[in-house]
């Protein structure tokens, strides 16, 4: 494992917080090197424990960011079971390090410091973008999604170069048609909205072919958040890291989602350390 580095289910995080990933963010940006960043969170980890090519992608990526309390959580769970061997101890710890997360939150926030939400990366990266004269590409979500994120980041950051946006897909037939449209907008930072795991796997599989880009992120539903047609939880519900209690109001039909990254996620982290 590298340093600076833990795993949970076989998937390594960067031990970074939102600040250190948008500095390494931009000087990977500004770099000649092709590099790509990933947003791993509890859902990702478990589709990564059935398919063993989106969990390559994953830690062959420049930066993991740790964008869910579930995550953080299980750091910090491991870590304290790391020199116990009796299941019953396990159990008991897993229990307790679950419960006392809901009533003091900073207690896994040990390990790793803090969630990094790759709508927050992105949004810093845009913000700082334009000191840096970086040339930025939105791909994906639904048809004239892009466009309205694009109308609004200009707004918000006076300066930013957004020099293309398409909604596309990551069917195989749209490949060469979306490759040659980033590389015709001299793009360096490319954001892909495409959703986990297609969006990680397109990035992988078509980087080499966009030369001009030295960043790609997949961003899942950020467009829909910064278009306004979902609304992020309260600052208080990030900050106790219930935000996916207010997101099970808003889209109820996210219920099995939200029962994987929460109760399924806890109960593979637990079978898996015992």
């Amino acid at each position: 494992m590298q340093e600076g580095t833990v795993e949970v289910l076989k998937i390594r995080f960067n031990k970074v917080t939102l600040k250190e990933a948008t500095e390494k963010a931009l000087d990977l940006a500004k770099g000649k090197k092709q590099s790509y960043i990933t947003t791993p969170n509890p859902e990702f980890l478990l589709e990564s424990l059935k398919n063993p090519e989106f969990a390559n992608v994953l830690n062959n990526s420049d930066l993991n960011i740790p964008d869910g309390t579930g995550i953080l959580w299980a750091t910090k769970y491991l870590e304290i079971i790391k020199k116990n061997k009796s299941k019953s101890i396990k159990i008991t710890k897993w229990l307790y390090s679950l419960l006392i997360s809901l009533f003091y939150p900073r207690y896994i926030r040990s390990i790793l410091k803090e969630r990094v939400a790759g709508i927050d990366l992105m949004e810093n990266i845009c913000k700082y973008s334009p000191q840096n004269n970086l040339k930025i590409y939105l791909l994906g979500a639904k048809e004239g999604t892009a466009e309205k994120v694009k109308e609004i980041l200009e707004k918000k950051y006076p300066g930013i170069k957004i020099v293309g946006t398409f909604s596309g897909s990551p069917h195989l037939e749209e490949e060469k048609d979306i490759t040659n449209r980033i590389n015709t907008s001299k793009a360096q930072v490319l954001f892909v909205a495409y959703g986990a795991p297609k969006q990680e796997l397109w990035i992988a599989k078509n980087l080499p072919k966009m030369p001009e880009v030295k960043l790609a992120i997949g961003i899942g539903g950020s467009f829909n958040f910064i278009a306004g047609i979902l609304k992020r939880a309260p600052k208080i519900m990030q900050k106790l890291g219930i935000e996916w209690l207010y997101r099970l109001f808003q889209e109820p039909s996210r219920a099995k989602r939200i029962y994987n990254a929460t109760i399924k996620f806890a109960f593979t982290v637990l079978k898996t350390s015992i």
